[in-house]
């Protein structure tokens, strides 16, 4: 009996569980994707012009089978299968397909820069969301009585401004609320959209793929302007992978098949069918679709899940910014956790500033949610189209699927994607450009600092003291060797730091007991506990840590000391000396890096976050040696 209610509890608990799950994936994953029919119908008439039911049924039929194919097929069913270790996302996906890469330095080189630039195209994302989302959801006021037209921007702007503010206390803040909220908003635009499909049931005719392909193949000109604005039904797909390790694939998936998607095509289908039989509200068909009385309450369910949306996109830049540094494509940056439970929830105080302010010049330079949808989707369709391709690498690369399964269903998936990267490159002119730009400054920055960390490397490798020969040198009596431990940072642990050098040359002693430590980022989202450490000892009381680290963990090098007593080989801090190189790098006439690149990883190497701060080590015990290296 007390087995049976233990279990029977035990039960509950995983079905709560796995409950929350569902719901938090509303709140976070879905934001974007779920706020999308608040301006995707509008956009998409806005594009064609001339409303008829053969438009309308082909604008529906081709927003349903998009969903379908890019979201259902590709993301929930094939692309979620290819998961690090649970996490997902560009970069995660990246580190994947450099598997399939082997030895072959030209193929890295390739899905490397392919992995880049959807890092970089996705910030573009980053920043357009936001503002196309609030703007959007604020605009709803003006069809509730045009005295609102005037507060529209100014409202706007005060959300997006409160949005960044409250970014440094993290998503923990207001996180309990967001799953619940979405879950409304679904309700609240199933409702909408059903009521208007109930009126007109004949609507439904549009499932049928036949009026899309009917819709492209007579007017193919049109048809792939149309689908420029389609696209940004499907926005928002990248965080079903994006978000995975936070959820799990079945939450991710079951809120998509049972509740999301129903959602999105019954109000797609009832705008449909409001503007099939009153074609004047093509003005705004979403808040058109609800009665009077609740339109000012519609406004500020929209707002919030607006803000929820961009919470998400956010986050998650947040998140791909933690990940690029840890790789090495970003300098180090001040990284805060804003919560001790949630690994995932941490805010970055550069970016957050940039995204603001790139968002509210946005707002005020487009002016409306019609000229941003101009702007929204190169972005989104590049970095799903780079996603396409990473993933047939990883797929038959890795997991040796058949070329004969995986080309005929990738290229599938490719000629989908690049019809709608080709459809928003039409767009380019009328803001499309904004994107592009973003992301071409995000690729150049990261591109350069992985350059010159590269080279850098190689020029601390030329002329490089090896360790074993260094420690062969040492006599018994020279230098003195002085009471304490000295760990000694480097990159290489086979090669004497120049701190050391240093340190020997100018005060002529070696601590009795020296730590050469090295940190090393795999292509796994988090390092285990029992495999984070390699010590290597050595003669004359030298020895070596490896420290090996997730591309999602946060290096804390006391916290690792403190481990060592696993390994027998226990340090106490007080008699602990960490000896940081602090180089100045300057440019000099060496070829293969321009000049001006070489000024920007300067500027970036004197800017970035100090390694103390970042590795976590207690300042009071720490020696910085000076230098200089020219590149």
């Amino acid at each position: 009996m007390a087995r049976s209610i233990a279990q029977d509890v035990t039960a509950t608990a995983a079905f709560r569980a796995r409950h929350g799950l569902v719901v938090g994936a509303l709140g976070v994953v879905y934001g974007d994707i779920g706020t999308s029919p608040l301006y995707t119908v509008r956009q998409c008439f806005e594009d064609i012009g001339a409303v008829s039911p053969e438009s309308v049924c082909g604008v529906l039929s081709l927003i349903a089978w998009s969903l379908f194919v890019v979201v259902t097929l590709k993301y929930v069913i094939v692309i979620m299968r290819a998961d690090n270790h649970g996490e997902g996302g560009i970069l995660a996906l990246n580190a994947l397909a450099l598997r399939a890469a082997g030895r072959n330095t030209r193929a890295a080189t390739l899905i490397l820069t392919a992995g880049l630039i959807g890092a970089a195209l996705f910030y573009g994302d980053g920043v357009i969301t936001p503002a196309i989302s609030v703007l959007s959801a604020v605009e709803g006021l003006k069809v509730a009585t045009p005295l609102f037209v005037p507060y529209i921007l100014p409202v706007t702007v005060v959300l997006l401004v409160a949005l960044f503010l409250i970014q440094s206390r993290g998503t923990a803040l207001v996180g309990d609320f967001f799953g619940p909220i979405m879950v409304l908003w679904f309700i609240v635009i199933a409702c909408l959209g059903g009521v208007e499909i109930v009126r007109h049931p004949q609507i439904l005719v549009a499932l049928n793929p036949l009026y899309s392909i009917r819709f492209l193949v007579a007017s193919p000109g049109r048809g792939l302007i149309l689908l420029g604005a389609v696209v940004l039904a499907v926005t928002g797909a990248e965080a079903l992978y994006a978000d995975m390790g936070h959820f799990g694939v079945r939450p991710i998936r079951k809120a998509w098949l049972y509740f999301v998607f129903p959602a999105l095509l019954l109000n797609y289908f009832g705008q449909g069918a409001l503007i099939l039989h009153q074609p004047q509200a093509l003005e705004n068909p979403f808040y058109l679709l609800a009665p009077d009385w609740f339109r000012f309450p519609l406004v500020i369910l929209a707002s919030a899940a607006t803000v929820i949306a961009s919470q998400a996109v956010i986050s998650g830049a947040f998140s791909m910014t933690r990940q690029a540094v840890q790789f090495g494509y970003l300098p180090r940056l001040e990284i805060i956790h804003t919560s001790e439970q949630e690994i995932g929830q941490i805010f970055v105080p550069k970016v957050n500033l940039i995204l603001l302010v790139a968002v509210v010049a946005l707002v005020l330079g487009f002016r409306s949610s019609d000229n941003l949808g101009a702007a929204y989707g190169i972005a989104v369709t590049g970095t799903m189209t780079i996603t396409t391709i990473l993933a047939l690498v990883y797929m038959h690369g890795v997991l040796k699927w058949s070329l004969w399964y995986s080309l005929p269903l990738f290229g599938f998936f490719l000629v989908v994607d690049l019809l709608f990267f080709f459809a928003n490159m039409l767009k380019i002119e009328e803001g499309g450009w904004f994107p592009l730009v973003v992301a071409a400054l995000v690729y150049i920055v990261m591109s350069t600092w992985r350059r010159g960390r590269l080279r850098l490397t190689e020029l601390r490798s030329q002329g490089g003291l090896p360790l074993e020969n260094f420690i062969v040198s040492l006599k018994p009596d020279r230098p003195l060797r002085v009471h304490g431990t000295a760990v000694f940072t480097t990159a290489n642990n086979h090669v004497v730091p120049n701190a050391l050098l240093h340190n020997l040359k100018h005060n002529q002693v070696l601590a009795e007991r020296v730590v050469l430590m090295t940190l090393h980022t795999e292509d796994i989202p988090h390092g285990g506990h029992e495999q984070r450490l390699e010590i290597r000892h050595l003669d004359k009381n030298f020895h070596t840590i490896t420290l090996h680290y997730g591309f999602m963990d946060q290096p804390n090098i006391p916290r690792a000391l403190a481990q060592c007593r696993i390994m027998h080989f226990q340090f106490k801090l007080l008699e602990t000396s960490f000896f940081v190189g602090r180089e100045k790098i300057v440019a000099g006439k060496s070829k293969g890096f321009w000049h001006w690149r070489k000024s920007l990883f300067i500027f970036m190497a004197n800017t970035m976050l100090d390694a103390i701060e970042f590795f976590r080590i207690p300042p009071n015990r720490v020696i910085e040696l000076g230098g200089q290296i020219e590149i």
